[in-house]
């Protein structure tokens, strides 16, 4: 079911869950759905003269645009609820390697579960 993850990793540590199995764990699990986002990118313009294609060309042209500008390191950014997805999917269509996107996507993620269990340790609840 699709649920905001830092929710439910909160409450897990809360329940006296052990941090390093439960961050590694969403870690993995987030990062893996990333890459379903980064395949679907690179086949995704194989499609673009379909008449059902969600995308324009000219939507297509703006992000490549935008990526080109920023780069591969807007992939440490990929763990934001809004955007992030759009990131791995423009990876994708930008072909960026796996092992690259994986290391950046993953770091990002990681960075982002490791501040939930920093911020469960230090919250009174």
């Amino acid at each position: 079911m699709p649920f905001y993850s830092e929710v439910i990793l909160f409450a897990l540590l809360r329940e006296g869950g052990d941090p390093y199995s439960l961050v590694m764990t969403a870690t993995l699990g987030n990062t893996l759905g990333a890459v379903v986002n980064w395949f679907m990118g690179l086949y995704l313009l194989h499609f673009q003269d379909r008449r059902w294609f969600y995308f324009s060309k000219k939507q297509i042209e703006k992000a490549q645009r935008w990526y080109q500008n920023y780069g591969f390191w807007s992939l440490l950014l990929a763990w934001m609820p809004v955007g992030g997805d759009a990131l791995t999917l423009i990876a994708g269509i930008m072909k960026v390697r796996l092992w690259l996107f994986l290391t950046l996507v993953g770091s990002g993620k990681a960075l982002r579960y490791i501040v939930i269990v920093y911020l469960a340790e230090q919250s009174p609840l």
